[in-house]
């Protein structure tokens, strides 16, 4: 409850998310006159930095602070401290304020406000009501961030399922990835589900461990975890056509392999957790620690050693600046330089004001949850977008591109200021958005400035005894070498055998060319359900969460029209992947990551864009929120 006084509460609405502060009052209040339309934000496009209240004007944000400080008013005097469920009708005039009237997002934000009471994502049916008596189990592989939510959702329908997993918890690569520095790369508040929201979250991009906190949280409460068989890996499926099942080989831990029969599968193995490390000759002579950056031995200590980091992408942005002070010394072999987004509370606490609002006005975190989740449905995609013709290629690829790369530029060159060598290296010859942008506090540029680190971009010839041959034949002498080299994420299912009907293995058909119509269902392989398929990765726009959550709830609206319709199985059509493969990759020609001359993981072998989606979240609200029966066979 509110108690504080007038001049306290002017504070806090100085340091507050206006749009956000506004809503939530409106919410506890019921009372949309705080939503005034010549106050609604613009929602002004993120160009370089996020703009403060995504763009209200100066009078704009006077005007808002003023409502917003009768609003605290208001609740501290009525003393209000509570609020109910949100009608339809209130929920939608409040996300007609936030989103500035834009309707065609309204059903997909509904599905991520857990106050109101059209929330979606729930299903309405329940199995004994729709298929009492009739065996039928789900084969769910992977308790990651996707395979959580699936048994979530197919447990709240009363499907009967198995939960496996590999390793020997819950959390996917958030368990896997241990690394010094590991933490998000995207705001907090965006990477959590809609039907288990946080709101105490400590950090603005949270840590590593947190998450993997949540996560288990998560799996706990729901009553999941009790239900997993750890350290049970999927080795082999086959498709029985006569008796419309699928026949899934696992192995446990002692080796000795299980062969069940399911009615259906959903594979929520992830896209990045195979590593990816590059071969380089006379590796085996090496004779000191050597570890992938999933594959972290904390019993190395890196105090005082020399250390080769070979990388420089994601998790390399992360590892390097966490280590440089504790080592001897630092070689960080680069192949080439990333972009980095300004990201100054990239390490930051939520700030006491966040704070004071989620303890003080109701479900105010949720709302704010809410807003990182709308702002980044257009996210930086403008940005990225290419421009045909555009004469800066293949420096950048569209105007607005450019002025991003001028200005990414500009900041790296104060950071880099008196050191012109190592400038030259630091700026990416591919425009922004090629590939994965990081998140710039700073910390990298010191590390490279560091009197340790010495920057190699000469590329690696071979190993020897004591360290690495860089390309220009100079010898770097280490006692550790890191592989920040990433992961395969185009080589789905890659350690599993799928064999679907005719015979037909899933590989042999995809041929290093993964597709799946929405992401989720493959023409052959009939009850077969891919959550975090190829094409739904985000990387300027969207939410992750958000992506996984839909296709998880399709996969279980599938499985409602075999149990309603009485039928054995769901197979899509040829024609239906087709033409989602050529929308997709007709939206993924269009941005910087889809052009003709770029090179990324992004892309598989076929030189296709199998890992992104290149519209927005919305699109993939609209094209999952029912299964079109035109697009599918039903098999008796």
């Amino acid at each position: 409850m509110i108690v504080e006084d007038d001049a306290f509460l002017e504070e806090i609405v100085t340091n507050a998310e206006l749009p956000v502060l506004l809503a939530a009052i409106a919410a506890v209040l019921r009372d949309t006159t705080f939503l005034r339309a010549e106050l609604a934000p613009p929602l002004t496009p993120m160009d370089t930095e996020p703009h403060p209240h995504c763009g209200m004007t100066a009078d704009q944000r006077k005007k808002a602070s003023a409502l917003a400080l009768l609003g605290l008013k208001e609740m501290r005097d009525k003393k209000i401290d509570s609020v109910d469920m949100l009608p339809d009708a209130t929920a939608r005039e409040i996300l007609n304020y936030l989103t500035g009237g834009r309707d065609e997002w309204a059903n997909m934000l509904t599905h991520e406000l857990d106050i109101a009471e059209g929330k979606g994502g729930r299903p309405t049916w329940d199995f004994n009501e729709v298929a009492k008596g009739r065996e039928f189990s789900t084969l769910i592989v992977g308790a990651g961030v996707g395979g959580i939510a699936a048994a979530y959702r197919y447990g709240q329908a009363g499907v009967p399922f198995v939960l496996i997993e590999a390793g020997a918890t819950v959390g996917g690569t958030w368990a896997k990835n241990t690394y010094p520095g590991v933490r998000l790369d995207t705001p907090t508040f965006g990477y959590s589900y809609s039907f288990a929201q946080r709101g105490d979250w400590p950090n603005q991009f949270a840590r590593g461990g947190e998450i993997l906190d949540y996560l288990r949280d998560v799996a706990d409460r729901a009553g999941i975890t009790n239900e997993i068989e750890f350290s049970t890996r999927l080795v082999r499926l086959r498709w029985d056509e006569e008796a419309r099942l699928w026949e899934a080989t696992t192995r446990g831990a002692d080796g000795a392999e299980q062969v069940r029969r399911f009615s259906a599968i959903v594979s929520a193995v992830g896209q990045l957790d195979r590593p990816n490390i590059p071969e380089i000759a006379s590796a085996e002579l090496y004779r000191g620690a050597a570890m992938h950056t999933q594959e972290w031995d904390h019993d190395v200590d890196l105090t005082g050693k020399r250390v080769a980091v070979i990388g420089t992408g994601a998790s390399a942005y992360q590892v390097v600046p966490a280590i440089v002070n504790e080592v001897d010394s630092l070689v960080i072999f680069q192949r080439s330089a990333p972009w980095m987004l300004p990201a100054p509370n990239y390490h930051h606490p939520v700030t006491d004001a966040f704070t004071w609002l989620r303890r003080k006005v109701p479900h105010y975190a949720q709302w704010y949850r809410l807003w990182v989740i709308l702002t980044g449905i257009p996210g930086r995609a403008h940005t990225v977008t290419a421009q045909e013709n555009w004469l800066g290629a293949p420096l950048s690829i569209s105007p607005k591109n450019q002025e991003l790369r001028d200005y990414l530029i500009a900041r790296v060159e104060e950071q880099l200021e008196g050191n012109p060598e190592l400038l030259e290296h630091a700026i990416p010859s591919y425009p922004p958005g090629a590939k994965r942008m990081l998140r710039d506090n700073k910390v990298w540029a010191a590390a490279l400035r560091s009197e340790k680190t010495t920057l190699v971009n000469a590329g690696i010839e071979r190993f020897t005894e004591n360290g690495l041959v860089d390309g220009a034949g100079q010898e770097h002498e280490v006692d550790v070498v890191v592989y920040a080299t990433g992961f395969k994420p185009s080589d789905y299912l890659d350690d599993v055998e799928v064999i679907g009907r005719d015979g037909r293995e899933i590989h042999e058909f995809w041929d290093g060319d993964a597709r799946a119509y929405n992401g989720i269902t493959v023409p052959g392989f009939p009850n077969f359900f891919l959550v975090y398929g190829p094409n739904v990765g985000g990387v300027v726009a969207g939410s992750l969460h958000f992506m996984l959550e839909r296709a998880a709830e399709y996969s279980l609206s599938a499985v409602y029209e075999i149990l309603s319709r009485g039928v054995a199985a769901i197979d899509v059509r040829p024609e239906a992947l087709d033409r989602f493969v050529a929308w997709v990759d007709e939206g993924n020609r269009k941005m910087a990551w889809g052009q003709p001359y770029v090179r990324t993981w992004y892309q598989n072998k076929h030189g296709r864009v199998s890992q992104i989606w290149p519209y927005t979240n919305v699109e993939y609200w609209d094209i999952t929120e029912s299964v079109n029966e035109d697009d599918y066979d039903f098999l008796e």
